[in-house]
């Protein structure tokens, strides 16, 4: 039977996870929002 207790303080998330959360979270990615600032600006 497994010991879940155990297996869980075994657990450590994979690196390649944590890697992909910063360079989502750290991206600035342009969305709607500043595409329509844009063209406001050009407008005026």
């Amino acid at each position: 039977m497994i010991d879940f207790e155990e297996e869980i303080k075994k657990f450590h998330p994979s690196l390649e996870v944590e890697e992909a959360e910063d360079a989502i979270y750290n991206n600035d990615l342009t969305d709607g929002i500043d595409i329509m600032m844009e063209l406001l600006k050009e407008k005026e």
